[in-house]
């Protein structure tokens, strides 16, 4: 089975960790039906919370592989610079 990347695995986890209290609150508390933005912003900070103190090894993984990318597409790119001497082989 192919490893899913860590960006893919991060968002989900991310996603979770609103929707879930989200839920909870929706449905176990009825004042919260009436006032949605307030459950939605209680939410917001509960899955901040949980991804602070849970999903930092998602973060790094994910913030290492874009690292990672990002150094291999600038290494790869060629700057005006080393265009020119190439084409100008004399100056």
């Amino acid at each position: 089975m192919k490893k899913l990347p860590p960006l893919l695995v991060y968002t989900v986890l991310r996603l979770l960790a609103f929707i879930v209290p989200l839920a909870i609150l929706w449905f176990f508390f009825p004042i919260f039906r009436e006032f949605w933005w307030l459950a939605a912003l209680f939410a917001a900070l509960i899955g901040m919370s949980i991804s602070l103190l849970f999903l930092r090894t998602p973060l790094s993984q994910s913030s290492r592989e874009i690292y990672e990318k990002r150094a291999a597409s600038s290494r790869k790119r060629e700057t005006d610079e080393d265009i020119e001497d190439q084409a100008n082989p004399d100056a």
